[in-house]
């Protein structure tokens, strides 16, 4: 692995965290107070960043993306991860699952998704299934040649400006040793299709404006051709697409991190008790070694992991490490620039204690840190025949 960013990586750090610094911090208070981003703020982000060339830059050039490399796009998420959610979810990356779109889902769903006519959402969460797919509760029956489907789903984040989503759904059970298995396929389902309603979701204290949705489905219809991938393949095309998005969780908690840690140096730097900068207090200073040594080992973790993509190397340890570490760095950066500030670290002066706030939810999503430990420890004991 080479240790260095090559002069096109660097353009693309440069480039995303200017505009970052310009287009986005100066609504952030905004968004804040009113838990939502204005239409006009959201629409003008999306058209500088279509004008820009960097919309979709997950996708291939082929589809009309920026053909972006795992380890590009982390460093480009990276950079987004400073500033709020709410406001770089305009910064459009589809799901790259949309490359198994299939015949006229191409003209339906990939291509005005990349062009940025379109936004996606993922649903796979429910009230009684979140880490345990499996568990899932919505079932799609086969009537003839459609699927209906009836169920909840919730957590669903997104969903507010989505114009479909992509769901994943039971359309089967296996009886095996271990008991019932449940077949999932991942179906396209548009946001006013009959039969499912797309409802707000649940206060939370994380991410303010970057809304979860309520999906609730009752006798909807949907076609075959609404299926993505193959009927029971659900776990297939998650594999095949999903997994490294534990990635882009671990590259923003870095950013963050990087924002938090610069507001604490420039404190200490600057703030006097007992006649001299803080920072010259070993209570002080030490904390910030600390803080600078964490995130730079979830820095490369994360980076190192991308690129074992890149080069097509096994990589679902060191991803899981990587999203288990990064997020719970960022946990205890955030609270040690809190503790730096004293009391002025939780107003809202400053954006510290939404720092603080956000953090939490990242041990959580797209796998709690104990489902990362668990990936870690079986692919270490499987090696061992355990």
């Amino acid at each position: 692995m080479h240790f260095g960013l090559t002069q096109e990586q660097e353009m693309v750090v440069e480039t995303v965290r200017s505009f970052v610094e310009r287009e986005m911090y100066p609504h952030e208070d905004l968004v804040e107070k009113l838990g939502e981003v204005p239409a006009e703020i959201a629409d003008e982000i999306k058209r500088k960043v279509i004008d820009l060339g960097f919309y979709a830059p997950n996708f291939p050039v082929e589809v009309g993306g920026g053909g972006l490399g795992h380890l590009d796009f982390a460093l480009l998420e990276r950079e987004l991860g400073r500033a709020s959610m709410a406001l770089n979810h305009f910064w459009g990356r589809p799901q790259n699952i949309l490359m198994a779109c299939e015949g006229d889902q191409k003209e339906r769903y990939l291509l005005p998704a990349v062009r940025g006519e379109k936004m996606d959402a993922l649903a796979m969460t429910e009230p009684d299934a979140g880490s345990d797919v499996r568990g899932m509760k919505t079932f799609a029956r086969k009537d003839g040649s459609d699927w209906i489907v009836n169920g909840t789903k919730h957590f669903i984040s997104g969903g507010t400006h989505a114009d479909f989503l992509i769901v994943f759904i039971a359309t089967g059970e296996d009886q095996t040793p271990k008991g019932p298995k449940k077949r999932i396929t991942c179906f396209l389902v548009d946001r006013d299709h009959p039969g499912f309603e797309i409802r707000a979701g649940y206060n939370s204290v994380s991410h303010s404006g970057y809304d979860n949705v309520i999906l609730s489905f009752d006798d909807c219809r949907l076609p075959q051709g609404q299926v993505l991938g193959e009927v029971d393949g659900g776990f297939e095309v998650m594999n095949t697409w999903l997994y490294a998005t534990r990635i882009t969780v671990a590259a923003m908690c870095v950013g963050r991190a990087r924002r938090a840690f610069d507001y604490a140096t420039s404190y200490a730097a600057e703030r006097k008790q007992f006649g001299q900068q803080i920072g010259k207090f070993q209570g002080v200073s030490f904390k910030l070694a600390d803080m600078i040594t964490e995130i730079d080992a979830a820095d490369w973790l994360t980076l190192a992991a991308a690129w074992r993509l890149d080069e097509g190397l096994e990589a679902n340890r060191e991803i899981a490490s990587a999203k288990l570490y990064a997020s719970e760095m960022l946990a205890r950066v955030t609270d040690e620039a809190i503790q730096i500030y004293g009391g002025m670290g939780l107003m809202d002066d400053l954006p510290l204690a939404r720092f603080w706030r956000d953090a939490r939810v990242e041990r959580i999503w797209d796998g709690t840190s104990e489902i990362q430990r668990h990936i870690i420890s079986r692919d270490i004991l499987r090696r061992l025949g355990a």
